[in-house]
């Protein structure tokens, strides 16, 4: 379905509708992303103090509609909890119990090279730990743990690098992919709250394993788990208790169960098992579902029904207070940007790259690794531009900008063939990368 802008005066804005533009530079505003839906009248009035007029995306706001009335696949319905009605459930501001204030101490590429091999030891630990289980064995889950462990010491040093490590591999499996993914977003969320590193390692662990009682359920009920029937929905369901029952003498945590057995409740109490709301749902759980729920908008098990990160990030702010906490959701959107690490984007020049990292101060500039120009010629040498201090002493047209986020895969915009130029001088991915 195309997209077609329309140019309207902001007093003539309604609830439903989806602002893709302002008429002044959405820095020079406090909307927190670059598109969102109007979901109540305060939202026109804050509007209307800071624009004359705005665009809408006709297009959205029909997608909008349909998917309320239900005609959308199941999948979609129950990501965003629409058949269980909207309701809207404030609670008081988070409060982290003596939060922690962790600091960037490693540069990206270093950080890079010294977690090269993770994310592949991870998806080897987990594979024998859902090996075991399918075949009824106990499973060994120190390599999770060790894994656990360094993940957290990584996101710790240097946020960004996992981020980058995770959007830009291959996997050998969805399962293992969505777990390592879910745990990566997860523990960038958390050291944005400041949660310490004992809360991280419970968070991280419950994540990787969060998708254990996938193992217990046909494998064609799994991969078709976007494509179901309400009964077999009903059957996939169960994988969080049967998830649950499978750990249950492992010897884990409290705190890491909480966060397999919860991940899936819904702030309004449209998830499930047990249709959990608000405070009832453990912290950690809350973070999880929103990292899980992330992972599942923009890589999905079919990649033709993806979203980009910008549109998944906007999703997410539409939900606040709905089916994730406010704080939580601004949090999570504080600590991957607008426009997350791995996210491929064209600039307002017409240039091409890939985030590798951005500024919680200036969401929307974040620095990216050019790898084409603006007549979409690939370049010999990648070139990193970091929009905020790029930004800093220009103004007007002068100025360059996110224009669009672009659909993963787009051609030729593969990092990993690139050398790149920058603030740390030259260095390879692929260099990076190898073993």
């Amino acid at each position: 379905m195309g997209v077609s802008q329309r140019k309207i005066m902001v007093h003539d804005l309604e609830i439903g509708m989806f602002v893709s533009d302002l008429d002044r530079p959405w820095h020079q505003t406090p909307f927190p992303i670059q598109g969102f839906y109007i979901r109540s009248q305060s939202d026109i009035r804050a509007l209307h103090s800071h624009c004359k007029w705005v665009k809408v995306d006709v297009a959205e706001a029909r997608q909008k509609v349909d998917q309320e009335e239900g005609n959308v696949r199941l999948f979609s319905q129950r990501a965003s909890g629409r058949g269980n009605g909207r309701n809207e459930l404030k609670l008081p501001p988070l409060s982290i119990r003596e939060p922690v204030s962790h600091q960037v101490t490693v540069p990206l590429r270093k950080e890079i090279k010294a977690s090269r091999e993770l994310l592949d030891d991870g998806e080897a630990a987990l594979q024998k730990v859902f090996n075991a289980i399918r075949s009824a064995k106990a499973p060994d889950l120190r390599p999770v743990a060790n894994l656990t462990r360094k993940m957290v010491a990584s996101v710790v040093r240097q946020p960004s690098a996992l981020l980058w490590l995770s959007r830009t591999r291959h996997y050998d499996d969805f399962l293992y992919q969505h777990a390592l993914n879910t745990a990566v977003w997860a523990l960038v969320c958390g050291r944005q709250l400041g949660l310490n590193e004992g809360l991280l390692n419970h968070l991280a662990m419950g994540c990787l394993l969060s998708q254990v009682g996938k193992t217990a359920l046909p494998k064609d009920l799994v991969e078709r788990e976007q494509q179901l029937s309400a009964e077999e929905y009903a059957q996939y369901r169960s994988y969080i208790e049967r998830g649950a029952a499978l750990l249950e003498n492992s010897g884990l945590s409290r705190a890491v169960m909480t966060v397999v057995q919860n991940h899936r409740e819904r702030h309004n109490g449209s998830g499930f098992p047990q249709g959990l709301k608000g405070d009832r749902i453990p912290l950690l759980a809350k973070v999880a579902g929103i990292a899980e729920f992330f992972e599942s908008l923009i890589t999905p098990r079919e990649t033709r029904d993806s979203l980009t990160p910008a549109k998944a990030v906007s999703m997410l702010y539409e939900m606040r207070n709905i089916e994730f906490q406010d704080d939580l959701v601004e949090a999570f959107i504080k600590a991957i940007g607008v426009y997350p690490t791995g996210s491929l984007v064209e600039l307002s020049d017409g240039q091409r790259g890939i985030v590798i990292s951005h500024s919680p101060e200036r969401r929307l500039w974040p620095s990216v690794m050019v790898m084409q120009d603006a007549g979409r010629q690939s370049r010999k040498t990648a070139k990193i531009i970091d929009l905020a201090s790029y930004n800093e002493s220009k103004s007007g047209e002068a100025m360059l900008s996110v224009k669009e986020c672009l659909p993963h895969g787009a051609e030729g915009l593969d990092p990993a063939g690139y050398d790149v130029t920058g603030a740390e001088s030259r260095w390879s991915l692929g260099k990076l990368l190898s073993r």
